[in-house]
C-alpha cells in the first residue's frame, strides 16, 4: 500500500542543494525531502508520500490521521516494512511516483 502520512518537522537542513529535514510520524523518524514545500517550517506538519513531503496540514488533521492509522494499524505497514514477514524492502506503489508505469505491480 503507498499512502500519504502525515508528520511533524524536527530538522530541516540542505544536502547536495536538496531541501531535506527528519520528519516525525507519531514516533517514527524519517529522513524527507522538503523541496516541493519550501513554506514549511520545524514545528510544520507535513504530508508525506513516498520520501516526498507535499504539502502542510494543521496539526489536528495530522493528529487525527495519525491515530486512524495506528488504529487501523497502518503506520508500521507503511513505515516499518522490513518488519513483516517475507519483506525485502519497500512497498512497491502500484503507480510510479514519477508518472510511468510501476513495474512492480501488486
Amino acid at each position: 500500500m503507498c499512502l500519504g502520512i502525515p508528520g511533524r518537522v524536527q530538522e530541516i537542513y540542505e544536502a547536495d542543494g536538496i531541501r531535506m529535514g527528519k520528519v516525525n510520524f507519531g514516533g517514527i523518524v524519517k529522513e524527507v525531502c522538503l523541496d516541493y514545500v519550501p513554506e514549511i517550517a520545524v514545528g510544520d506538519y507535513t504530508i508525506v508520500h513516498v520520501g516526498f513531503a507535499i504539502t502542510r496540514i494543521d496539526e489536528a488533521s495530522a493528529q487525527e490521521s495519525l491515530r486512524l492509522f495506528q488504529e487501523l494499524g497502518m503506520l508500521d505497514e507503511e513505515l516499518r516494512p522490513e518488519q513483516h514477514a517475507g519483506a525485502s524492502g519497500p512497498p512497491a506503489c502500484p503507480v510510479d511516483p514519477w508518472g510511468g508505469a510501476a513495474s512492480d505491480e501488486r
